[in-house]
Order: C-alpha cells, then structure tokens, then sequence
C-alpha cells in the first residue's frame, strides 16, 4: 500500500541500547558494543534502514537489547516492535542487519536463530531514541 498523502513511509528501525550495561565493554569483556554500532550504521547506509541509540532500554540483564521497529509496510501488515536480548556476539548484528533490511517485523520474518533471543519488552516500555 502506498503512504498516504504528504507522509512518508518510515523504514524499518533499529534502536540500540546504550545505557549502562549495553554499552559500556567494561562489563561485559569481550564485546565491542562500538564495533556492533557501526556495523548496524555501515548496514543501514546500505540496506534503507535507519538506526537510532537510546540511553537505556530497560532489562539490562538481557544486555546487549535492541528493538525491530516495523516499517510502514510492516506496521499495515501487523508489525509491532520486537526486542532482542543477548545481542552480544558478531552473529547476532548481521541477522539483525539482514531482518531490517527486509523491513522488520510485519514486513518480513526473522531470521529462525534471532528468534530465540526475542525478549519480552518491559512493562511499560517504548523505545525511545536519542540519535
């Protein structure tokens, strides 16, 4: 379905978190959340989506989260956010790379390994973001 007049379609949305326990590598060795940052950034440039960071997500002891925001087209269909958990391995950032440019959730469906880190979302939760 086309947008409607004078609004444009939105891409699908990959929102990072990077509060306190997602971004910082000093607690969770091993991991380089600036690394998995731009090579979302690098993806998004390429594949038409957008990618966008928020100060804290809420259940850091699923760190490293994001959520899958639907595009317009997703979000006609059906979509609805989806948060991913344990988002820490080089494995997990391509999937996710891969699932946003098909147009997220609604749009497409995930990747069969990304689902089994699907979290549920915080009571009361929306994703914001920050850049």
């Amino acid at each position: 379905m086309p947008s409607e007049p004078g609004r444009s379609a939105r891409p699908c949305t990959v929102v990072v978190c990077r509060g306190c326990c997602c971004g910082v590598p000093a607690k969770r060795p091993g991991t380089d959340p600036g690394g998995q940052l731009d090579r979302l950034r690098a993806a998004a440039a390429e594949g038409g989506f957008e990618v966008r960071t928020s100060d804290c997500l809420g259940p850091c002891d699923q760190a490293n989260v994001m959520v899958v925001r639907p595009s317009t087209e997703g979000r006609r269909a059906g979509g609805r956010p989806v948060w991913i958990g344990f988002a820490l391995d080089d494995d997990c950032t391509p999937e996710v790379a891969e699932w946003a440019r098909a147009g997220g959730p609604g749009a497409a469906e995930p990747p069969l390994a990304l689902e089994l880190q699907v979290i549920r979302a915080p009571r009361g939760a929306r994703a914001r973001s920050v850049r």
